[in-house]
């Protein structure tokens, strides 16, 4: 048996070339995404083994050339540069670079590959998305072609998974070749404008003459089915109607088909609070029955349950990223988005901001002004991230007619969308006005999205909600479960109710009495107490009090919170679920009210951190927080205070 040996392996390329669905190909399951250390561009690393050697690979930001303008562009220059010299020792692990190229589009693909040629590493091309290349009428001499970049050429189409052993074998291939000196000269040393200037001219002429000698360019391109897509997509009457068609659509997806597996989920979970119940004697007041049913499952488990409708989200999201919409999405949008005084690539970041907050924040490092990208990152928490989507899950169905899930999920996201646009506005006209950039950006061509790719990413957000779900969200209700379960009643106040009791036959009432008095003396009702005279105009009690306080933490935890604020754990087969009785407590203009408000105010934590990171500044952090906050409480208070005064859902 061959002893493994390493190669570290990074792939490169133009944005949409195809090189994330090569990664998920050539990777599988065997990956992990962090950030790069210093800053918050992602990190994609994963592993494959291949003939005895362990090839540990790298899914690198896509960039136009190695002279750096974003900060997605510096983190690969400086990854290639770092692992080059690395490289040269002959104690490290080869390193190899694998550039894919968009075949239909080679021209402005090879300035890259030549900047990498230049830096005398061993590498190889692939020539990615074959099919569309060939729909076009491209043809390609690859013998030659490899003789001019002096690198061996594997043509693919990415979406079908051909030829990734070929790929494999000739990466080892490579790796094994007499390890070159290289410049080092792309980017990395210090030149004048001029000097710039005369290198890209350079590269630009070599590549119109490889090309001209190694591939046939029709002369006249035929309407692609892309442009006859884009015919409809990109149509200034019918492009925008189209776009909230589409999130409409997703919207309704989302709860129909979610509800059936969040009915699986919630009765197994209700069987297991059963089933824990019975181990304890009947009346027990064991407190470690209590943080079992009421802290973990109640709170827990009320997250969990919404698992099927962000699977669902995010699968939908991850379909139309894939496709190549969501870069039309933003191409559409920029004419409005430059009304308000922002980017269209200011769109791609609100967009992500559907998903989470966090990487949506850190996709605005695309925008070169800094005044742009802070209102952007300003207004992303507007958007309703995945973490909201259990809170309408659980008020929606408690308080409308399944005719109605869908619009009123789709109004709650148009809302959030009207305030960012309105918000951006006043940032852009005030504190952070500045002249606008033109909008240039690329369009991919359509292409079917791969199982593959799609699968990965869906799972990998579904994994992380799960993982919040077993960490944060855990530790969040164990220790509201303590807030609302200590300091228990007096002996004095127990006697009483027992008293009470003894003198009824039906105790259901008293027992309910008992339970509102516990969890008024506790921590937390103490402090929704507190907080109540503030809540009150928007229509809310100290119990959404005390679960709008877990919230700050994150959003999804306003379940788990009410949850044990009910005692819901306490669940057998004649309870009644949280959606019940919140519909029983409250009337749908509150219900309506509480998903407002927490579409509007105070930010996550995580978003809290991140956007502090990203400013520079936990001013900026501060100023977000508090401002939505206090806009969330004014328009909630407005919309409330009217629905009473003209007894609209109450």
């Amino acid at each position: 048996m061959n002893e493994t040996h390493k190669i570290h392996v990074a792939l490169v390329g133009n944005p949409n070339t195809g090189k994330s669905t090569l990664f998920n190909l050539l990777t599988g399951a065997r990956q992990h995404v962090g950030n790069y250390p210093g800053v918050t561009v992602e990190k994609k690393e994963g592993f494959r083994t291949f003939e005895g050697w362990e090839l540990e690979i790298v899914d690198l930001p896509g960039t136009y050339s190695l002279n750096a303008y974003s900060e997605d562009e510096e983190v690969t220059r400086r990854y290639l540069l770092e692992h080059i010299r690395e490289s040269r020792s002959e104690t490290s692990p080869p390193f190899v670079v694998v550039d894919v190229l968009d075949a239909s589009n080679p021209q402005r693909n090879l300035y890259l590959a030549l900047q990498i040629r230049e830096l005398g590493i061993a590498y190889c091309l692939v020539f990615n998305m074959m099919d569309i290349a060939q729909a076009r009428g491209y043809t390609f001499d690859f013998e030659k072609l490899s003789q001019r970049m002096d690198a061996p050429i594997i043509p693919m189409v990415g979406t079908q998974g051909e030829n990734i052993p070929e790929l494999l074998r000739t990466v080892v291939e490579i790796s094994q070749q007499p390890r070159k000196k290289g410049q080092l000269s792309s980017g990395e040393s210090k030149k004048t404008d001029t000097d710039d200037v005369e290198q890209a001219t350079r590269r630009y002429d070599l590549v119109t003459e490889i090309c001209q000698e190694t591939m046939h360019t029709p002369v006249v391109q035929p309407g692609s089915f892309s442009d006859k897509l884009d015919h409809w997509f990109l149509n200034r009457y019918w492009g925008i109607p189209l776009f909230l068609l589409m999130m409409y659509l997703v919207f309704q997806l989302t709860f129909t088909l979610g509800a059936y597996p969040m009915e699986w989920i919630e009765a197994g979970f209700g069987m297991l609070g059963t089933w824990i119940n019975s181990l304890w004697p009947d009346g027990s007041e064991s407190l470690l029955r209590s943080l079992i049913v009421d802290g973990i499952i109640g709170g827990v488990g009320g997250v969990i349950i919404f698992l099927p409708n962000i699977l669902l989200l995010f699968l939908a999201i991850s379909l139309l990223e894939d496709s190549g919409y969501m870069a039309r999405a933003a191409f559409l949008m920029d004419h409005f988005m430059s009304k308000i005084g922002l980017h269209g690539k200011s769109f791609i970041p609100m967009l992500i901001g559907f998903g989470c907050s966090v990487p949506a924040i850190m996709a605005t490092r695309t925008l070169e002004n800094r005044r742009e990208r802070l209102a952007t990152m300003f207004i992303i928490p507007l958007m309703s991230c995945g973490a909201r989507l259990p809170i309408y899950a659980l008020l929606i169905p408690a308080f409308f007619p399944p005719a109605w899930n869908a619009p009123v999920l789709w109004m709650l996201y148009c809302i959030g969308i009207l305030l960012a646009v309105f918000l951006a506005k006043i940032l852009r006209t005030t504190i952070l006005k500045s002249e606008p950039i033109p909008f240039i950006m690329e369009l991919p061509p359509y292409h079917v999205p791969t199982v593959r790719t799609v699968g990965i990413r869906t799972l990998e957000r579904g994994w992380l909600y799960l993982k919040k779900a077993g960490t944060i969200i855990l530790g969040i209700s164990i220790l509201l479960w303590g807030l609302t379960t200590f300091p228990q009643l007096p002996k004095s106040e127990v006697e009483r109710f027992e008293t009470m009791r003894a003198n009824v036959e039906d105790t259901s009432e008293i027992d309910h009495l008992e339970e509102e008095e516990a969890l008024a003396n506790s921590c937390a009702g103490r402090i929704g107490k507190v907080m109540e005279p503030v809540l009150r105009p928007m229509g809310f009690d100290w119990k959404i009090g005390t679960a709008l306080v877990g919230a700050v933490a994150a959003k999804e935890v306003f379940v788990a919170q009410m949850g044990i604020v009910y005692k819901i754990g306490e669940a057998d087969e004649e309870s009644e679920s949280l959606r019940n009785i919140l519909q029983k407590t409250y009337t749908p203009l509150t219900g309506f009210c509480i998903m407002l408000f927490c579409l509007i105010s105070a930010p996550c934590m995580a978003t809290f951190a991140v956007m502090a990171r990203e400013s520079g500044s936990w001013k900026w952090a501060i100023g977000q927080w508090s401002a939505l906050t206090c806009l969330g409480w004014l328009i909630t208070t407005i919309v409330y205070q009217l629905g009473v005064m003209f007894q609209i859902g109450v």
